[in-house]
């Protein structure tokens, strides 16, 4: 080769690397595309790019309310690239944020879409320290005069601090709060040190467990502290509570509550209890009824403080209610999922173990009624629906997170928990759960790792199982054919199809009673295809009715034969007693049964029912076909003969907890004029029925009924009734609600109105109990006025509320509407709003169920 072309060749053969090794390091991944709220995108690359984070907070909380939160946060991260900016959550205005340094450089804020963007060029790989010194958000800080928490769940840590506000970036968090002198102050950590000047007090807490950023949590404020010692757990608990007897009647019962959930749970999970403590704080008007706080468990107060005549039902749902917040400390808090579509895993299994640590608490309850009653009605509610969505949802951004939340989660997940041990076996799904502990133990982990677990310990398909019964909607309806011959049954063929069309087959279990003369022959089901013959059956003799889902097991709507329904009260068996009501509700419906004839049967098995927890059911859906889908004429020609029977049920020797269900039923329907004078005579205390026990809180809602059934006197009754409210908390609830009782219609109207601004809706709970007051079915005609804008309010209500306001909303307004003009409402809202947000409409169409419903009715009729 020619000498001269040689260096031409080597001139070119550098250039091209030159030019090469130029391009790729010049070269840079397409930034972030940043939205509001956190990303999957975002959180997926956050979770490879940082490590071992901790929150080093201080929030200084000053005794008025309105004055800022002055706080800061040394962030401590390990960063493993460098390829995008540091993005941390903190959805608040930018004025909120004073001043930014990193790794001691002041540097410019930068506050774009939610986020503090901290640039590359401030950052190095490996440990960075970021100080941020900021006003705290309000949002979540639920503040009130004398005291308040914070509640992040599930994305709201970032409306208080800048953080990382995603499940899987576990961290740690060491805080120092300062607070008025005479303050209790509870966090998820022990206190290490407490220094009191100028009328303060500064408490610096340890370094908490690892947690994610919506299990942390603290509570500030004028409470009551008691301490018990329970083993080796010594537990604190925080309250407001100024009833003497009630504070006797349930603080013992509260601790020992818990100590027997922690007991079971070791046991169960063969795990030790895996946190630093377990403390928790009882608040008056709290959103839900408890958040599993890490060692610092939040209640609403008024579930947990019950006095010596409270029902067996409100007991047994204490007890659970704390099982399931304290099974949150290894379900949740020690295993946390790794996005939050897996939400409902940590739900289900609260309240699958929830209903395991109450049998042996409470062993003069029925638990297979118990379990039927509290779940089977609730997940039917939404899975009927046309919004119906399935266990496991999908989730673009945690922003939606809070519209995952809701009975299919709650209610249908641990009835199919239930079908998942009965397939796999208990012993063997025990061993699986174990495993599934033992494996992820301070991390993080999907529904898939778990079902890939309990695969290997069983033959069946665990994933074609699963993709049923937790990614698809919807509930089967069962049918049965039988053909006799000769006096015996000669065929019995169990058909399956899914309600809402789809092709999806339910593998389950489920008992059938054959109710003979003097016997009752019981049938045991495998369902696993589209058509199943029970061999079992063939040559028995005709029956006299059949029962289908004996056991309460079997989950869809069952067969009801229209001419056997009045025998439902004479079944002997408590579950299938309970189960024909349910199912005879659920027939009602779908349009198979008269709602007419299904109040009769409902309204006459109460009368002669002496299980409260099925007592308690019925009443509900008595009042729910009295209020919604019979006419004034019809409910006319029931109600003074109910009000009748009721008074007579109230003087029979019934127990403390059933005459105040059979008491809680009269009030709900009782707004002829003989009623509303019956109820008068008991609030005035002119009269009085035996073993009935009243407290103050009953005599307040009688108050409230009395004015909403329009009593002549009503406006003297509230303002006697709120001036007889003890505890200033309740006060001050009755006082808001007032407005809403009020008979003058354009008073309640200016306080609907009123609702359209957040800062009135701060109070969620009174906000839903007031809702519930303006549209009560006698008071609709006014009300109906306001459904548009209830519809109108709800995405705002997404993002300013707690996760389960936005569907409390719904139920407690157009929830409540059977009529023509709502169901109009409702079809020309969803016709001019066609890209309503998705998972926002389901939960609008479950809560309007009714309305659709009531057409199919009307049909019937």
């Amino acid at each position: 080769m020619h000498f001269k072309s040689l260096i031409s060749i080597k001139y070119l053969l550098s250039t091209f690397i030159v030019v090469c090794i130029l391009s790729c390091t010049s070269e840079k991944k397409t930034e972030l595309a940043l939205e509001k709220g956190i990303s999957l995108e975002l959180a997926q690359y956050r979770k490879q790019q940082v490590q071992n984070i901790i929150y080093n907070l201080d929030f200084k909380i000053p005794e008025d309310k309105q004055t800022p939160i002055a706080s800061i946060l040394n962030l401590e991260v390990n960063l493993t690239d460098l390829e995008q900016p540091l993005f941390l959550d903190f959805n608040v205005d930018k004025s909120r944020i004073l001043s930014v340094s990193v790794n001691g450089k002041s540097t410019k804020i930068k506050h774009e879409e939610e986020h503090v963007i901290i640039d590359q060029n401030h950052l190095k790989i490996g440990a960075n320290t970021l100080e941020i010194n900021f006003n705290a958000g309000e949002l979540s800080l639920n503040r009130n005069d004398d005291y308040l928490y914070t509640l992040f769940v599930p994305d709201r840590a970032s409306t208080a601090f800048p953080c990382f506000d995603q499940p899987d970036l576990k961290a740690t968090y060491k805080l120092n709060i300062t607070a008025p002198i005479g303050w209790q102050v509870l966090c998820g950590a022990p206190i290490e040190t407490k220094a009191e000047t100028a009328g303060l007090a500064t408490y610096k807490y340890e370094a908490t467990d690892k947690m994610s950023t919506y299990l942390f949590s603290f509570v500030a404020g004028d409470f009551k502290e008691d301490i018990q010692q329970l083993g080796e757990l010594e537990m604190k608990m925080l309250h407001r509570e100024t009833s003497e007897e009630k504070i006797d009647a349930s603080t013992d019962e509260i601790f020992k509550l818990h100590h027997n959930a922690v007991n079971f749970l070791e046991d169960y999970t063969q795990q030790k209890f895996p946190f630093k403590k377990l403390d928790f704080a009882c608040i008056p008007g709290f959103q839900y009824g408890g958040m599993e706080h890490v060692g610092a468990i939040q209640y609403r107060s008024t579930s947990l403080f019950l006095d010596n005549n409270a029902t067996d039902s409100r007991k047994l749902g204490r007890c659970k209610l704390i099982a399931h917040e304290t099974a949150h400390m290894w379900f949740g808090d020690l295993v946390t999922m790794k996005w939050f579509n897996d939400v409902w895993m940590k739900e289900v299994f609260a309240n699958f173990m929830a209903d395991k640590i109450a049998n042996p608490t409470f062993p003069e309850i029925n638990h297979a009624l118990q379990f039927m009653t509290t779940h089977y009605p609730s997940a039917y509610s939404e899975d009927r629906t046309k919004g119906a969505n399935p266990i496991r949802q999908k989730l673009d951004n945690l922003k939606n997170a809070g519209t995952l939340y809701g009975r299919i989660i709650y209610n249908k997940a641990p009835i199919m928990m239930r079908q998942l041990e009965a397939v796999i076996g208990e012993e063997k799904f025990k061993t699986g759960i174990q495993e599934y502990i033992k494996t992820f133990a301070n991390g993080n982990a999907d529904w898939n790792e778990l079902v890939n677990i309990l695969d290997s310990k069983t033959d069946v398909d665990m994933k074609a199982w699963s993709d049923v019964w937790v990614n698809q909607p919807g509930r089967p309806i069962i049918n049965g054919d039988v053909t006799y011959a000769n006096g015996k049954i000669s065929n019995f063929k169990i058909s399956q199809s899914a309600e809402n069309g789809s092709a999806n087959l339910w593998t389950q279990s489920f008992d059938i009673g054959l109710i003979y003369p003097n016997e009752t022959k019981v049938i045991s089901v495998q369902l696993n295809e589209k058509d199943t013959h029970l061999k079992e059956a063939e040559g028995l003799p005709i029956p006299e009715t059949i029962i289908y889902n004996y056991n309460g097991f079997g989950y869809g709507i069952f067969p009801t034969d229209a001419n056997k329904i009045e025998s439902i009260p004479a079944i002997k068996n408590e579950v299938a007693r309970g189960y024909s009501y349910i199912n005879l509700y659920e027939n009602t419906l779908s349009g198979a049964i008269h709602p007419d004839t299904a109040f009769k049967v409902l309204s006459n098995g109460f009368i002669n029912e002496d299980e409260e927890l099925i007592a308690s059911m019925i009443s509900g859906y008595a009042r729910d076909i009295f209020w919604k889908y019979l006419s004034e004429k019809e409910r006319l020609t029931h109600i003074l003969s109910l009000e009748s029977r009721l008074k007579n049920r109230l003087h029979e020797q019934l127990s403390v907890g059933m005459k105040k269900t059979v008491f809680n039923f009269y009030r709900g329907l009782a707004y002829s004029d003989s009623g509303k004078e019956f109820l008068y005579q008991l609030w005035s205390k002119k009269i009085s029925i035996p073993n009935l026990k009243l407290n103050e809180t009953d005599y307040t809602g009688i108050a409230s009924s009395l004015a909403i059934f329009e009593h002549k006197d009503s406006k003297v009754i509230l303002e006697t009734a709120k001036n007889a409210i003890s505890n200033p908390d309740r006060k001050a609830r009755f006082e808001f609600l007032l407005p809403s009782l009020s008979s003058d219609e354009a008073e309640r109207n200016a306080f609907m109105q009123s609702l359209s601004d957040a800062k009135y809706r701060e109070k969620e709970s009174w906000v839903l109990a007031a809702l519930g007051n303006i549209h009560h079915p006698l008071r609709q005609t006014s009300a109906q006025q306001h459904l548009k804008m209830s519809l109108e309010l709800l995405e705002e209500i997404q993002l300013t509320g707690d996760i389960f306001f936005p569907k409390g909303w719904l139920n407690s307004t157009i929830g409540n509407y059977s009529s023509p003009y709502a169901y109009t409402v409702l079809e020309t809202f969803l016709n001019e709003n066609p890209d309503f947000n998705p998972v926002l409409k389901n939960k609008l169409l479950q809560s309007a169920d009714g309305l659709y419903r009531a057409k199919t009715i009307n049909l019937v009729k």
